[in-house]
């Protein structure tokens, strides 16, 4: 069944398998909803609509046929890039279902840019992006799933995941444009004091953040619960989280 007619500003998040339940995709809607102005159709790629709210359109992930038993590394993200992503048209953003809305979302529909992602935190010096947050044209990039649907196995031992063949891609093509620094920071590298204050500081806001994304092990209930395993860095209870984070 083909989606109807809707607006041409679209936010994409996908959930698939049990990692996330349907409340992530509730509050990122709900956050969205307080921070973009005007119109926009709200879409869940998913395998299970149960318990997502009214608002999200949920439509089915587009098929990738994976190897079985191959690690998720966001390969499925690719399946956005669909020639026609059940008949939608015009801007997309997708979001992380994991990100925190904490600032205004206008200017990412109006940055210009062909293909916009956020430049990789860890290593700014390569090419790479982080894909939580990216925006495109609907089917304008149907080379790149295609390519890797007949070269899964040669892109799969290029790339070690899906953000970095989609950032060669793009920047061999000269499309590739980064986010502003400030708009989508990380939790992780920007939002935690510094060892040893993280003992007894709070996390924060880092100044400017529009979106904050949240990789790697910690995710917003961790963070808004705080961490004093030993395994992984220290987190007092971040309690801006519960500020932004709800329905």
């Amino acid at each position: 069944m083909r989606a109807p007619a809707a607006p041409a500003r679209h936010v994409i998040c996908m959930k698939w398998g049990r990692k996330y339940g349907p409340e992530y995709v509730n509050r990122l809607y709900a956050m969205v909803r307080r921070h973009l102005s005007g119109d926009f159709h709200f879409v869940c790629l998913t395998d299970d609509a149960a318990g997502i709210r009214a608002e999200v359109q949920c439509l089915p992930l587009p098929p990738l046929d994976l190897p079985a038993g191959i690690p998720e590394r966001g390969w499925n993200k690719l399946a956005t890039f669909s020639a026609d992503l059940h008949g939608l048209r015009g801007t997309a953003l997708f979001l992380d279902v994991d990100v925190v809305v904490v600032g205004p979302l206008d200017d990412f529909f109006t940055q210009p840019g062909e293909f916009l992602i956020i430049h990789d935190y860890k290593r700014p010096w390569r090419i790479t992006g982080n894909s939580s947050v990216y925006r495109f044209e609907l089917g304008a990039h149907a080379d790149v799933l295609e390519y890797f649907r007949s070269h899964v196995q040669e892109v799969r031992e290029r790339f070690r995941n899906e953000q970095a063949y989609l950032s060669d891609v793009l920047h061999r093509q000269g499309k590739l444009a980064y986010w502003p620094q400030a708009w989508c920071p990380s939790f992780k590298y920007h939002g935690i004091p510094p060892w040893p204050t993280n003992y007894w500081k709070a996390p924060f806001v880092p100044p400017g953040a529009r979106i904050v994304v949240f990789h790697g092990e910690c995710n917003p209930p961790d963070a808004l619960a705080g961490r004093r395993n030993r395994r992984f860095r220290h987190i007092q209870p971040a309690a801006w989280v519960a500020e932004h984070w709800h329905e």
